[in-house]
């Protein structure tokens, strides 16, 4: 089981003086509803534990008969023919450590993880890219040096032939190599072999 913290903020209690928490894990039976705890801040919370590797729909009924939801995610979903707004909760399977997951705390950490994830590298290092061809080959989805050092010469020609004709005169076939060392930080081995191809030309 996983321990929950629902909060309403103070704005969605309109001042009411009770609240409780109706959902799925309780049948959505206002008589089987968790009173929440009203906060110095006037917002509302109550911890619920529930089983992990499930979603949850959840809404707050205030003491004056009306429904509201929370600042979490929300989800569509058809009551008796009616189109209503629930919010949802996705508990995971583990948690990590002991400490109190809150329901809004998922979502900013999954995407700053994803932005974490993305490598952007000086591919005008390697001899034979400039800035446009650099610029050309981030549109095809290389934009590091390991993804340029896993790509092949022919796809890295189809690349610039389907740019024009100014772009297919450049020979990729080195470049693979190039970002291979680049990648490694093999650099002075890189200034060697770049070397070797200035004095070939």
């Amino acid at each position: 089981m996983t321990k929950v913290r629902f909060t309403l903020p103070a704005s969605n209690v309109i001042d009411e003086a009770e609240c409780i928490l109706v959902g799925e894990f309780n049948n959505w039976n206002p008589g089987e509803g968790i009173l929440l705890q009203k906060e110095e801040d006037g917002s509302m919370k109550a911890e619920l534990e529930l089983a992990g590797g499930r979603e949850y729909q959840y809404r707050y009924l205030l003491s004056n008969g009306r429904w509201v939801n929370d600042d979490g995610e929300k989800i569509i979903s058809d009551v008796h023919g009616y189109q209503v707004e629930n919010c949802i909760i996705r508990v995971p399977e583990t948690i990590q450590n002991s400490k109190v997951k809150t329901v809004k705390a998922a979502k900013p950490k999954t995407a700053a993880k994803v932005k974490a994830e993305i490598v952007k590298d000086d591919l005008t290092k390697v001899e034979g890219i400039g800035k446009k061809i650099e610029t050309l080959l981030n549109k095809s989805g290389i934009s590091s040096y390991k993804q340029l050092s896993g790509s092949t010469a022919k796809k890295l020609k189809q690349i610039l032939e389907d740019a024009g004709s100014k772009f297919s005169m450049h020979n990729p076939g080195t470049w693979p190599k190039q970002a291979k060392l680049a990648a490694k930080g093999k650099w002075d081995e890189l200034a060697e072999l770049q070397q070797e191809l200035k004095g070939g030309k």
